[in-house]
């Protein structure tokens, strides 16, 4: 493995002015040294990592860097400036640069490197030896970790004595308090290093337990589930979308981005206590790559069981598809309220298309939003794909997504594309290359070959039965009529308030969405009971909180007003914090009074086109009236429910002669 940086990569006079010019005077000398193959296109994907977030860092540090093509050994440049360079941050110039050069598919060794670096920043020792280094080559040895960092001057004896640890009290035995953390950057060298190292620090100052989970370039190495069950609260210090969300529900959240976690780490660390005094339950939504609660994907889920992966490889596709369903489908939904349904007949607005005419919106929206449709299977093959593989997966899985469609496999085909797509992407990567063809593995060779393969299997082997199968399911749901279609709208019901945005409730969604890729009468019932028993959770914990106070603690009132907007709006999520807090009374209760709605929907033959909307697109809905009806049925019953359940357990935790006494106590609603 060659050097990451030598003597002839150190320049200790910078005399660039500009961060840009810093930029390329570190470039050039990368250029010299064999380490970047085109000099301009490298500065482009530099300036263009610039542009997400300026690179400067407190204390008169600067890392501007970037992963590039055009870069064949991760690399880095340090200048030493004397003047100071503007690289936007807070406290002002940087006169410590470090160009950061990474290949497009870095190996892990080198970008373990890269992120020990990044922690070693925060050390003032290291950076003040850098300061005070006046040997090119000393200073590239003291980067790469060869040299000892020199001690720091003698101190007097006063200054020199031990200072007593946080937890050197009386109390030895106290708990500290715990706090789990994850930072993360577009790039993952740096700033989600430097981030981790400081918060640890500023926990170890105060006293507080504080363990990171580094989303990098490095690896992605899971936080010990037992860890996350211990803590007290969470810390996310992100630039991108945090891996798997859904471990950390029902705990204190202080969300942030990255540079907060390098420059405040103290902060952070006393808002997260603030919120946990106050018993601040954050509502963790789905999403990002892998939004299932409890998800367990990336580096170490192969220890997961089978059935765990692949629920939460389905649910990166679905959660990645959703916004193209609300963007979609409520253009879709917008334009059948102007035009009418038939306006989907339209012609094409690229050749016909009058200003002044509302058909010709109406047309214009619809052709809109079934553009946006159209990547829903690919999108959902894609990234069923990436979170089982990575990038690499992502052209074989979009690919098998778009051949899925062109077969007639539909959302079933999609999802068996992104599986075979993501297998074969797996397999792959396990065979052995030489070292040279590591860098173009996995943005050419795995690409190719895997595309090449899930084409075949899905032109040839697997598109027809699956075309055939959804074809089938499609005449099921046209069928449905009676007691067949009111005994799914129950198990409907119950998958979307049994966890509330988690897995269950994104496979009932995911299955009526699919269904309007291609409407039927029968799929459009689906999509209605769906929506409808989504609301209830919240609807019914913002009546429940209205109705019984003091059968609810100040923040669970404070979520209740909020959860009238949410269950308006068709976000399930809204129930999560009472759902945290009271599992065993809230579930049941909001499962059977979603059973109840999504019942009483399809018995309605209630109607929906749109994919999400909530109350705001009841009149694109089939019997808007009987609609709302069976909402209002389902929430009263959980309502009743959940305050039932939750008044039996005060009268049995608080004796008679001292109810009056706690009543005036809203923590009385979690003794039990």
């Amino acid at each position: 493995m060659s050097e990451l940086i030598t003597a002839e990569l150190v320049d200790l006079d910078l005399s660039a002015e500009t961060k840009d010019a810093a930029a390329r005077s570190l470039a050039e000398r990368m250029v010299a040294a064999h380490r970047v193959t085109d000099l301009d296109g490298f500065l482009a994907d530099v300036a263009a990592r610039e542009a997400q977030m300026p690179t400067g860092l407190d204390g008169g540090i600067g890392i501007p860097h970037c992963r590039s093509e055009h870069v064949s050994a991760p690399t880095l440049a340090f200048g030493r400036s004397a003047r100071g360079i503007d690289f936007g941050a807070a406290d002002g110039p940087a006169d410590l640069i470090f160009l950061i050069a990474a290949p497009a598919g870095a190996d892990d060794d080198h970008l373990t490197i890269l992120s020990g670096l990044a922690r070693r920043l925060m050390d003032p020792e290291f950076t003040a030896a850098l300061r005070a280094g006046d040997d090119p080559g000393v200073v590239a040895a003291l980067i790469r970790g060869e040299e000892p960092v020199p001690e720091p001057a003698a101190a007097t004896p006063e200054a020199s004595a031990p200072i007593p640890a946080a937890d050197d009290t009386d109390d030895s035995t106290a708990t500290p308090f715990r706090i789990v953390a994850v930072t993360s950057c577009p790039t993952g060298i740096a700033h989600t290093y430097m981030a981790a190292e400081s918060l640890t620090a500023a926990g170890h100052a105060e006293g507080v337990e504080v363990t990171v989970e580094t989303q990098g370039s490095a690896g992605f190495s899971k936080l010990d589930p037992a860890v996350i069950a211990r803590a007290d609260a969470v810390i996310w210090a992100h630039d991108v979308e945090v891996r798997e969300k859904g471990r950390f529900r029902g705990k204190p959240l202080v969300d942030v981005g990255v540079k907060a976690g390098i420059n405040r780490p103290a902060e952070l660390i006393a808002e997260a206590r603030r919120k946990a005094e106050r018993g601040e339950i954050a509502s963790v939504p789905q999403g990002g790559d892998d939004a299932a609660a409890g998800a367990d994907s990336g580096p170490g889920a192969d220890s997961a069981h089978f059935g765990v992966r692949l629920r939460t490889y389905l649910m990166s596709g679905v959660s990645y598809m959703v916004p193209f369903v609300a963007a979609g489908g409520l253009l879709i939904a917008l334009s059948f309220a102007i035009g009418g349904y038939e306006i989907a007949d339209a012609k094409s607005v690229a050749d016909h298309f009058v200003w002044g005419q509302m058909d010709s919106w109406a047309a214009l929206l619809n052709q809109i939003g079934s553009a946006a449709f159209g990547f829903l299977v690919p999108v959902l093959a894609g990234y069923i794909a990436y979170g089982m593989a990575d990038r690499p997966a992502l052209v074989p899985g979009f690919v098998g997504g778009a051949i899925a469609l062109t077969v007639d496999a539909g959302f079933l085909g999609g999802l068996v594309a992104g599986l075979l797509a993501g297998a074969v992407v797996m397999a792959i990567q396990r065979v052995p290359v030489h070292a040279t063809l590591r860098g173009i593995m996995p943005v050419l060779v795995i690409p190719l070959i895997a595309s090449a393969v899930v084409g075949f299997l899905m032109f040839i082997v697997v598109g027809k039965p699956i075309a055939a199968l959804q074809s089938a399911l499609t005449d099921w749901l046209n069928g449905l009529s009676g007691s067949n279609a009111v005994i799914l709208g129950v198990v409907l019901g119950l998958m979307m308030c049994f966890d509330m945005g988690g897995p269950l409730n994104k496979v009932a969604y995911a299955f009526a969405v699919g269904g309007l890729a291609d409407p039927t009468d029968g799929s459009l019932k689906v999509m209605a009971a769906v929506m409808a028993a989504g609301m209830v959770p919240p609807l019914a914990m913002a009546l429940a909180t209205t109705v019984r106070k003091k059968l609810f603690t100040k923040t669970e009132r404070e979520n209740g007003r909020a959860a009238w907007v949410l269950g308006a709006s068709f976000i399930t999520e809204g129930a999560i914090p009472f759902a945290a807090a009271d599992p065993l009374r809230v579930i049941p209760s909001v499962m059977a009074g979603g059973a109840v709605t999504g019942a009483l929907s399809m018995a309605f033959g209630c109607t929906l086109r749109a994919p999400h909307g909530g109350i705001f697109v009841v009149p694109l809905i089939g019997e808007p009236f009987l609609y709302l009806l069976a909402i209002a049925a389902g929430t009263l019953v959980a309502t009743a429910l959940v305050v039932l359940l939750k008044g039996a357990r005060r009268t049995v935790a608080v004796p008679a002669d001292e109810a009056g006494a706690a009543a005036a106590d809203s923590r009385v609603g979690v003794t039990a």
